[in-house]
């Protein structure tokens, strides 16, 4: 069974190119600690909501776009071994200048129930 993790974030749309970078810099890691695929999607419909929307969930300013991303693994120990392996890698030292606010990142894993084909 697969797993998969989650992330919504709010990135200054001044970042946008800064932001495209280091996601393939620090997604190839993810890939090669195990992971079978990385998404990062940039907002482009993202409305507001009357209760609740994802720019109220990572707090998002005016200037800001909200970033969708998952990565999928083959299963959760993989994704447990491969997460080690990633927050252990000393390319992470480079992390520090991340084109984003990591404190309002929203994240959690998930296993899926239900996967239809392309």
């Amino acid at each position: 069974m697969s797993y998969v993790d989650g992330f919504v974030i709010a990135v200054p749309v001044a970042n946008r190119e800064s932001f495209i970078a280091h996601a393939k810099t620090f997604d190839a890691i993810f890939l090669e600690v195990g992971a079978t695929r990385v998404v990062e999607c940039w907002g482009e419909n993202v409305p507001e909501g009357k209760l609740t929307d994802f720019r109220r969930a990572v707090q998002a300013r005016e200037d800001e776009s909200v970033v969708f991303s998952w990565i999928e693994w083959p299963d959760q120990a993989t994704r447990d071994a491969g997460m080690e392996k990633f927050m252990k890698d000393p390319r992470m030292d480079d992390a520090s200048d991340c084109p984003f606010d990591g404190k309002r990142m929203i994240f959690g894993g998930f296993v899926p129930v239900v996967s239809l084909p392309a």
